[in-house]
């Protein structure tokens, strides 16, 4: 199994909204990517942030943002997250008909192109789609909600993607969402995940920075020993 150093991404959807700034900041020189999820309560049941906080958030923090859409038309909204300076623009399979053309407009764009896996939704169709994406999201609980437990038996989508990674030598990361703490980032990377989204266990930890070498240690460890 050939693993890239980890990335880890912490979710601002777990952050004090009242201080999202300062929050950010609080990761900045320890995270890798800033992940932001955006919800519209119509493609999952809760409504978040949208464009004019991330344009915002742009200005105040130099970390890549790794936009999460959890919304029923990414193809409307995801270019001006591209738009907007988003490292990585990440929408879900089953919200889009043609996932190819639509990773195509977002690389136009200057962005990466990730595609979302849902809990209930099998890997296998998409597999072959994938030298068009930068990114793999395998969600590890039902999209929707932070704070949820994980799911160990998602895993087997984590470990069927880095099977088809590593054999056809794809430049693709292989992402996992929900429930990503101490007690559970070892068993993600060890299937073959190399980056990680964690709200709770960054932003619910005294020192969210020091939060996130910790998690960077566990699944390197992992890593190192699959």
């Amino acid at each position: 199994m050939t693993v890239p150093p980890s990335i880890i991404a912490p979710s601002i959807l777990a952050a004090d909204f009242a201080r999202l700034a300062e929050e950010v900041r609080a990761v900045e020189g320890a995270a890798d990517w800033l992940h932001v999820d955006v919800m519209d309560n119509h493609f999952v049941p809760n409504l978040t942030i949208g464009l004019p906080v991330v344009q915002s958030l742009r200005a105040a923090t130099e970390l890549p943002f790794d936009v999460h859409l959890m919304i029923t038309d990414p193809r409307r909204w995801a270019p001006g997250y591209a738009d907007a300076g988003a490292h990585n623009v990440t929408f879900h399979a089953e919200a889009c008909d043609d996932p190819v053309s639509l990773a195509k407009d977002l690389r136009a764009a200057g962005a990466k192109a990730g595609l979302a896996i849902d809990r209930d939704t099998p890997i296998e169709p998409y597999l072959e789609l994938l030298p068009s994406f930068d990114t793999l999201l395998i969600m590890t609980i039902k999209a929707g909600f932070g704070g949820q437990r994980f799911i160990p038996g998602l895993l087997d989508k984590v470990r069927a993607a880095r099977r088809h990674v590593d054999a056809g030598h794809l430049e693709l990361r292989i992402e996992v969402d929900g429930g990503i703490a101490a007690d559970t980032i070892e068993q993600a990377a060890a299937a073959g995940a190399d980056a990680f989204v964690a709200g709770t266990a960054v932003y619910g930890a005294e020192d969210p920075a020091e939060a996130v070498r910790r998690l960077r240690g566990l699944a390197e460890r992992a890593t190192a020993g699959a």
